[in-house]
């Protein structure tokens, strides 16, 4: 597939993609207990068998809604054709960027519950970058059980052009080197296969080494964004079992390719209740970035 899109985002454009804004969506879903043994697995987890009423684990609603659309439908990269719900932004690369997590202590998302997801589009904003045009996209999602609001999420979308010869490289940044709580992640086919089967993911820079390299430009497998940061939730769970995550922030640095090992580190603060989190890659670049508040 050659990169036939516009490099550049007008105001014609910007205007026509920011009638989105404001659309609204709902799904309704029931948390089964397949998904999680199946991500439990996927994380090396001795979890026991979940049951009615066991507490769904932050990040893992992820494994719910999940937009199961006909083949027919899928876009060059796997993901959905644009259009729809989200804008049909022109540009190639599409990269879920960070976003921002609350939950409410009284109403935790529990196996067996019914759910329902009402997403929004805040807004769509258009910046010029230093390898050509970005459209960020925030999605606002508040997941419902029978109860109520049990968890609101800001979800950050990034669009951007096809990698071009001579464009320049992003600086990478040092990440810390004061982590209280390591582990080695090695992000192999099967890891990544895995979570992309479990998320119902069909984006093609997770698993076809082919088009990431020869289409999007990248040296390797991109390990997905959403896997990492419930590695660093995962983390803060290995080491303190038993944790209510009243929010978690996270944002993508740079992205981890899956040719070596990575590292997820955490650090907690003198409060008790922050913890730092970050991911570096092999050679000590900063990829991801998370605060996480307990209860």
């Amino acid at each position: 597939m050659s990169d036939t899109s516009p490099r550049n985002v007008d105001a014609p454009l910007l205007a026509h993609l920011q009638t989105w804004q404001g659309r609204s969506e709902t799904l309704h879903d029931t948390l089964t207990s397949a998904p999680v043994s199946g991500l439990s697995a996927t994380l090396d987890r001795d979890d026991p068998a979940p049951q009615p009423g066991t507490a769904l684990p932050p990040l893992w609603h992820w494994l719910y809604f999940l937009p199961q659309v006909r083949q027919s439908g899928l876009g060059p990269d796997g993901h959905p054709q644009r259009g729809g719900f989200l804008p049909p932004v022109p540009l190639p690369r599409r990269m879920w960027a960070g976003g921002r997590l609350r939950w409410e202590e009284a109403n935790p998302l529990q196996v067996g519950q019914a759910v329902q997801r009402v997403s929004r589009i805040e807004s769509v904003t258009h910046k010029a970058g230093r390898t050509g045009d970005l459209v960020f996209v925030l999605v606002k999602h508040e997941v419902h059980n029978e109860a109520g609001l049990a968890l609101t999420e800001e979800h950050d979308i990034v669009y951007r052009a096809a990698a071009q010869p001579g464009d320049p490289v992003p600086p990478p940044v040092a990440a810390d080197t004061g982590a209280l709580w390591q582990r080695e992640i090695v992000p192999d086919d099967v890891l990544l296969f895995r979570y992309s089967a479990l998320t119902f993911n069909g984006h093609r820079i997770h698993y076809d080494r082919r088009y990431v390299t020869g289409v999007e430009g990248y040296p390797g497998l991109i390990v997905h964004g959403p896997l990492i940061a419930t590695l660093l939730v995962d983390l803060v769970r290995r080491q303190q079992p038993g944790a209510r995550f009243k929010r978690f922030d996270f944002k993508a640095v740079r992205p981890t390719f899956d040719l070596h090992p990575f590292a997820v580190n955490g650090r907690p603060e003198a409060d008790g209740k922050t913890v730092r989190l970050w991911a570096n890659d092999h050679e000590g670049w900063l990829t991801m970035q998370a605060t996480a508040e307990l209860f």
